[in-house]
C-alpha cells in the first residue's frame, strides 16, 4: 500500500502536517530534498514555496495541511474516473466548499477568500479524471458570489446558481453543510460572467475594517475599499497604499 511522503524545510508546516497525519491515523514518511524516494511512497506533500525544488512525479503543494492531506489521499486512490464532478460553494468572505463525485462526498473545506476557491477547484480537478465538472454556488452574498464565479469561470464546464434559501444550517460546520446542500440542488446555468458591483454598505464596512486593522490610524479611501470589495487587492495592501498617500 502506497503512503504519503513529506518534504519540507518549513518547520511550522512540518509540525502541523505531522500532527494532522497522526490524528487521522495516516501512514507517512519524512524525507529530505536530496533523499531517494522509496518505492512505497505514492505522493509527496510540500509547501507552495518549495514546489519548484521538487522533481518527483506526484506532488501536492499546499500551505494548509488538512487540505494537502485530502488531496494527497485522492492521488493515492488513483484519481478515480468519475462521470460527473460537482463542486458546491456556499459564498461568503470564507466560502464553504463541498465536492461530490458521482454523488459521493469526496471532501469538504472552508477556504480563506473568494479567490482562493479557484485554488481549491484546481486541486480538485487535478486529482480526479472526469467527463463533466459543474460548480453550483448559492445565490446569496452577491458580491462575494460574483467574485467566486469570476475566479472559477474558465476552470469548469458549467456554473449554476442555486437558490440557497433552504440550505442554511446551524451545525458545527454551517458553511460546509450549506455547500453540501447546494451541491445536491440543481440551479440555473450562467451563460455570461456577472459583474462585480459592491454596495455602498459593503464598501463602508471595509473602510470600517481598515480602521480596526490599523488600530484607528487609517481609514482607506472609497476607491481603495471598492477595490478590496471586488477582490482586486487585499485589505492589508489597501491600508499600506493609503498609508503611503498619507505620509506623502
Amino acid at each position: 500500500m502506497k503512503i504519503i511522503g513529506i518534504m519540507t524545510d518549513n518547520f511550522r508546516f512540518f509540525h502541523d502536517l505531522v500532527q494532522a497525519l497522526k490524528e487521522r491515523g495516516e501512514r507517512f514518511i519524512s524525507l529530505d530534498f536530496d533523499d531517494h524516494v522509496p518505492s512505497n511512497v505514492g505522493v509527496i506533500i510540500t509547501t507552495e514555496a518549495e514546489k519548484s525544488k521538487m522533481h518527483y512525479h506526484s506532488v501536492v503543494a499546499h500551505d494548509r495541511p488538512e487540505f494537502a492531506i485530502d488531496v494527497a489521499n485522492a492521488v493515492l486512490k488513483g484519481g478515480k474516473d468519475l462521470e460527473g464532478l460537482t463542486i458546491g460553494i456556499d459564498p461568503g468572505s470564507r466560502p464553504g466548499v463541498a465536492v461530490l463525485g458521482d454523488g459521493k462526498v469526496l471532501f469538504t473545506d472552508v477556504v480563506r477568500s473568494p479567490e482562493q476557491v479557484a485554488d481549491a477547484v484546481d486541486h480538485i480537478l487535478a486529482c480526479y479524471s472526469h467527463s463533466l465538472s459543474v460548480v453550483r454556488i448559492g445565490h446569496g452574498d452577491r458580491t462575494n458570489r460574483n467574485r467566486i464565479i469570476k475566479a472559477v469561470w474558465d476552470r469548469v464546464d458549467r456554473i449554476e446558481v442555486v437558490d440557497e434559501t433552504s440550505t442554511t444550517t446551524r451545525g458545527e460546520l454551517p458553511d460546509v453543510d450549506a455547500a453540501l446542500r447546494i451541491a445536491t440542488t440543481q440551479g440555473h446555468t450562467l451563460s455570461t460572467l456577472p459583474e462585480i458591483n459592491p454596495t455602498s454598505g459593503e464598501i463602508r464596512d471595509i473602510q470600517r475594517l481598515s480602521r480596526i486593522e490599523s488600530e484607528g490610524r487609517i481609514t482607506i479611501s472609497f476607491d481603495l475599499a471598492r477595490a478590496v470589495a471586488k477582490g482586486e487587492m487585499t485589505l492589508d495592501d489597501a491600508i499600506r497604499a493609503q498609508d503611503g498617500k498619507v505620509r506623502r
